[in-house]
């Protein structure tokens, strides 16, 4: 069964959709595909550090209090870390010897029945139109080791709210908000087997290629026909 939100949780939640709910207008839809029977893992483009609180709103609205994994740092920052803890959120050690505690956590919380909140590409997208960019595989690791569905959620209109890798929100005018939320991402073939490098890519190309036609389909414009690479490209140029 799933873990009902705490208190603290709940509480705090409200003033957060208020907020969000005065500096945007909602322009949502799909809800209908996001599981009510077992635990899934929902999947996101990421756009602005406003990502998060724009997908959470989308997904504690439909009945999912989501959990996202979010670097350790943020644990540590003033106010940000207290949200964090108490919304119990997950860490992330990355680069260290306890990087895998997040997956174990993240492999707790789906088998009881809970949902995860994930962003793939694992930062902000660094293509300079806003694609989502080629992801980590830890997604697809964690969905085929659960069994649990994959849902894309594509999201657009953040970045307006926040801009990438800015500090300053702008509330005015209210800004809209698109999320849609498709039906899970048919990885059926690929469970069951090993694990490996190449199984793992194509469940990881087929999350992203899936999410990236979703966004198209939002702005109304063609993707590039390759997704931005970090790890061909070097760090990239951060977006504008």
């Amino acid at each position: 069964m799933p873990t009902p939100p705490s208190r603290f949780y709940r509480n705090a939640a409200r003033p957060l959709q208020a907020l969000l709910t005065s500096a945007t207008r909602k322009d949502w839809h799909g809800a209908e595909h996001l599981p009510k029977d077992t635990g899934f893992i929902a999947v996101s483009n990421h756009l602005s550090y406003a990502d998060p609180l724009t997908l959470a709103h989308f997904l504690y609205n439909n009945g999912h209090p989501p959990r996202i994994l979010a670097k350790e740092s943020l644990f540590r920052a003033p106010f940000i870390g207290w949200l964090l803890r108490g919304f119990d959120q997950i860490p992330v050690h990355r680069g260290t010897s306890r990087a895998a505690e997040a997956v174990d956590a993240a492999v707790e919380y789906l088998e009881r029945g809970d949902m995860i909140a994930m962003f793939p590409e694992g930062t902000l997208t660094r293509d300079p139109d806003l694609w989502p960019m080629a992801a980590r595989t830890g997604v697809a690791r964690m969905a085929l080791s659960t069994g649990v569905p994959v849902v894309p959620v594509a999201q657009w209109g953040a970045h307006r709210l926040l801009p990438p890798y800015g500090k300053m929100i702008h509330p005015i005018p209210r800004k809209t908000i698109t999320v849609v939320a498709g039906p899970p991402v048919d990885l059926d073939d690929l469970r069951g087997g090993d694990l490996d490098t190449a199984t793992l890519r194509e469940a990881t190309d087929r999350i992203m290629t899936t999410l990236t036609g979703m966004v198209a389909e939002i702005r109304g414009e063609t993707p590039p026909e390759k997704p931005f690479d970090m790890r061909a490209s070097g760090e990239g140029r951060p977006a504008r």
